[in-house]
């Protein structure tokens, strides 16, 4: 099974795919997609889309997951968030896979055993399950986290 977990962002979303048989994880491609700051938020929206549906179709994945909403001190911020976030699940259940959404607190308790993991530990945990694994970058480490929380997670609702 081939699962691909998302970290949304406006400025920058996070991409992570993981193949998943039996107990085994794998890696199988990490990256960021970054939007025009300059564009207007239907352009960047638009762009977002574009290059998710690019990463799905090269990829192919079986499911989907992505990092839940936090709230921002700058209700702004959380709006545009939410928007990228939309645009995320929107391009995963329009490719007919199922869109999981997790916490950080879940994705790090899964991943580090702890809800208030640091980024550094999740992304050295992140080296010792997936041997090798070059991060692209923040927000593809979190993005792989969220895979990995959700190839866990079918794992255990069997």
């Amino acid at each position: 099974m081939i699962i691909i977990g998302l970290d949304p962002g406006l400025t920058c979303t996070g991409w992570g795919v993981v193949a998943k048989a039996g107990s085994r994880l794998s890696h199988v491609a990490n990256g960021q997609i970054r939007t025009d700051t300059k564009a207007g938020m239907a352009q960047r929206l638009v762009e977002l889309d574009a290059e998710l549906t690019d990463v799905i179709l090269r990829h192919r994945p079986d499911a989907g997951a992505v990092e839940e909403v936090f709230v921002n001190v700058n209700p702004q911020s959380t709006l545009k968030l939410g928007q990228a976030r939309g645009v995320a699940m929107l391009a995963l259940a329009r490719a007919g896979m199922p869109v999981a959404e997790y916490s950080t607190k879940v994705i790090k308790k899964a991943l580090v055993g702890t809800g208030g993991a640091e980024k550094q530990q999740v992304q050295a945990m992140l080296k010792v399950l997936l041997p090798g694994v070059k991060l692209a970058g923040e927000d593809a480490s979190d993005a792989l986290a969220v895979a990995i929380t959700h190839a866990n997670m079918l794992g255990s609702h069997r």
